[in-house]
Order: structure tokens, then sequence, then C-alpha cells
């Protein structure tokens, strides 16, 4: 749904649409420090506070698959593999800040061992699979369809 502008450049009528802001998320899996596999979450460190899978906005010209390496490098610190298209997410309520829709994939670190917090993210934790804490946006749902399809792969916890 748009709304009609004066072009800034000549003046005549444009029409201006307000579209949804595209972003993308990582379920990276690998080994928790316990043992068993488990899923890497940070804790924000801007509003909204809270854990969440590490992922961010796509930036103009960036492919969402190039913006999923490169967030996942800024707020975990590692070079990931992605493995897989999860899904996309675009409930409008989604975020609390503005209407996005989240393009979701899956991936393997290339060095584990790297796992550091950066940029947005005050912490980086593996937690074991399905023991996560409460989540903000709609991550819960994220990892509920994540653990559903690794089970109907027959894959282990």
């Amino acid at each position: 749904m748009g709304k009609i502008r004066a072009c800034p450049h000549c003046g005549g009528e444009i029409e201006v649409y307000r579209n949804p802001t595209p972003t993308v998320d990582v379920v990276i899996v690998m080994d928790c420090p316990g043992g068993g596999e488990g899923v890497v979450l940070i804790e924000r460190a801007n509003p909204p506070l809270g854990w969440a899978l590490p992922g961010g906005f796509v930036d103009y010209g960036e492919s969402c698959e190039r913006a999923a390496v490169r967030e996942m490098r800024e707020e975990t610190g590692l070079d990931v593999n992605l493995t897989g298209l999860l899904g996309v997410y675009s409930d409008p309520d989604r975020d609390p800040r503005q209407h996005t829709m989240s393009v979701v994939y899956t991936g393997k670190p290339e060095d584990p061992s790297r796992l550091a917090a950066g940029d947005d993210a005050a912490k980086a934790r593996v937690f074991p699979m399905g023991r996560w804490p409460d989540l903000v946006f709609d991550h819960a749902k994220i990892l509920a369809d994540f653990l559903a399809l690794r089970e109907r792969a027959g894959c282990p916890d």
C-alpha cells in the first residue's frame, strides 16, 4: 500500500511504498562444551535485550547469503558455511521495532574455537539442543521448526 508524495526532483506525483525490511539469521550447529550438539545464541547488547539467534539486516546491494555470512562473523567471530535454508519468517509482529522478514539459514562453523561475542552481541554461547533460554523476536518458533526438521531427518538430539 503506497502513499502519494511529490517527487523531490520534478514535483510530479509518485507513489511511495512501505515494505518490510529484510534480515537474516543463522542456526549455527556445533559441539557443546559438555558434549553433544548445540546451537549458537547471542545475548543482545541492544534493545530488545535477551538471547537470540545471531543475525542482522541485509545491506543494500548484498545478497542474503553474503549478509548471513557477514553477520555471523560480526556477531560470533565465526566464519560459517551455510548448509541449508530453514525458512522465511515474515510475521509483521516478529520484531517489535519494525516489520521485518528474515531469511533463516542453517550453518556450521569452519573453526568453532573462534566463537566470541562481537558487534551487537554482549555474549555468544552454545546451548544444548532444545535447552535454550527464553528468546526474543520469533526465535523460539524458528528453533522449534529447526528441531522438528532434525527429528524428521532422524538426527539425534
